[in-house]
């Protein structure tokens, strides 16, 4: 009991912590605040480690239901109409990105002599918790893979908003993420509305059910005429702190110390694969004269539920940006078990013992 109270004022205390960087952060004016500070706060926190009580993972549903349902409040019928009319585009995109991300692991691998299908599972844009699954099932160890894809999400959520700023000139948007209004009756449709998609998608077995299972009911509900109340600020921004405090506690003190090299690589990598994703939406920006901000946010290869709050804090295109986003997902995420799984077998076929 002694031990369960001793965390719970450390988790209390971080928390606390958490929120006044994000409020400072928000005062200086830096994108995304609640999230990236509570993130810095939080890495810097367990990776030195002044903090050990681990954060926990049930959480992170809480943020990723409330920002998918805010989300899905963009799907209006104009929105969706438009979409559609973009198909290809969406299609080809991700699949640009796939062949990007591809090379990008094969030279991760030549660098930390890592097997391919080890490498990949590093490098492709995945959940960081269905990447160490699969890890698991090829016979890899799936720590180094959680580190790869946690700093690959946390180095988006981070230089993707800044590089934006720095480019627009650092303007005043701190405004941009706004909220609806405190409505019970509203709001409470659309909390019911992301607690159900969630559970429906979890009991389906589906990808990322915290996630789409929300958006996709809010969307819904959204074309449909039905009107949820959109949250207020302060759910919002309490979402980004749970985000950015669990996000940051992946970053494991002994996993630094043990993978020295291989974090190197892994942030050689995650810096490689997102410049040339980049430079692929900004020559798409300029091939289709749509936002180039939308569709390097739209190909960032970065979480959704990070690359949809980092749209609506800049004020750009939400449902696009989704999009983009959710279309490499149902691309990628039921075909990256059988490809790991067949480099693997080839690879064990040429080298049964290559490097680990």
């Amino acid at each position: 009991m002694s031990s369960r109270v001793t965390q719970g004022f450390a988790l209390s205390a971080l928390y606390l912590l958490a929120i006044a960087v994000g409020w400072l952060f928000s005062h200086l004016g830096v994108p995304l605040p609640w999230m990236i500070g509570p993130l810095i706060l939080s890495a810097t926190a367990y990776m030195s480690g002044l903090m050990t009580a681990r954060v926990p993972v049930k959480t992170r549903p809480f943020g990723q239901m409330t920002i998918a349902a805010q989300v899905g409040l963009a799907f209006t019928p104009a929105a969706l109409a438009a979409l559609l009319s973009l198909a290809p585009l969406l299609v080809g995109a991700a699949l640009a990105t796939a062949a990007l991300a591809g090379g990008v692991a094969v030279i991760i691998a030549r660098m930390s002599h890592l097997r391919l299908s080890h490498a990949f599972l590093a490098t492709f844009p995945t959940s960081p918790v269905e990447a160490a699954v699969m890890a698991e099932k090829v016979g890899a160890d799936p720590a180094p893979v959680v580190l790869a894809q946690t700093m690959r999400i946390a180095a988006v959520v981070i230089l993707v908003p800044l590089s934006v700023y720095i480019v627009e000139g650092w303007p005043d948007r701190s405004g941009m993420v706004r909220g609806g209004t405190f409505d019970l009756l509203g709001n409470g449709f659309l909390a019911l509305l992301a607690i159900g998609g969630a559970l429906t998608f979890k009991k389906l077995r589906l990808s990322n059910p915290y996630f789409l299972g929300p958006l996709a009911f809010s969307a819904v509900a959204a074309a449909s005429g039905l009107h949820p109340t959109a949250f207020p600020p302060v759910i919002l921004s309490a979402a980004q702190v749970v985000l950015g405090t669990w996000l940051g506690s992946t970053f494991r003190r002994e996993l630094l110390v043990n993978g020295r090299r291989l974090a190197v690589t892994t942030a050689v990598g995650t810096l490689m694969l997102l410049s040339v994703v980049s430079a692929l939406g900004v020559a798409l920006a300029a091939m289709t004269g749509l936002d180039w901000e939308v569709l390097v946010l739209g190909l960032a290869p970065g979480g959704v539920t990070e690359m949809a709050l980092t749209a609506k804090f800049l004020g750009i295109d939400l449902a696009l940006v989704t999009a983009f986003q959710l279309t490499r997902i149902f691309i990628f995420m039921p075909n990256i078990p059988w490809i790991v799984t067949w480099i693997d077998r080839m690879e064990r076929r040429r080298d049964p013992e290559p490097g680990q």
